[in-house]
């Protein structure tokens, strides 16, 4: 084989090489940003429905001696804030695992 078409297959190589690492990294971003995404639409959907929108109903619930919604208005939607960082933190060190560089 000349070195010519030894370049030539080397180039192709690198080329499929680069292209599939390309292809690994979006799918790897966009698996990120659908984490992102369905973490902060269950937060906003905790802070806004649980905190504001759903109130009244969750008062006739108590935790404690406090109505349910004060309580989530206060405390809740932060406790619910926090396990989502570690939901975020499991779930990105599972996706960092499966998209490493091999």
């Amino acid at each position: 084989m000349s070195t010519q078409a030894q370049d030539s297959s080397n180039q192709e190589n690198l080329l499929s090489e680069t292209r599939e690492a390309r292809e690994r990294e979006q799918r790897y971003w966009r698996s990120n940003v659908r984490l992102i995404r369905n973490l902060l639409i269950i937060w906003g959907l905790v802070s806004l429905g649980c905190s504001i929108l759903f109130v009244p109903l969750l008062n006739h619930l108590t935790m404690g001696n406090v109505p349910l919604g004060f309580w989530m208005a206060q405390q809740g939607s932060i406790f619910i804030f926090v396990i989502l960082i570690f939901v975020y933190a499991i779930r990105m060190d599972k996706l960092d695992r499966r998209y490493r560089e091999k």
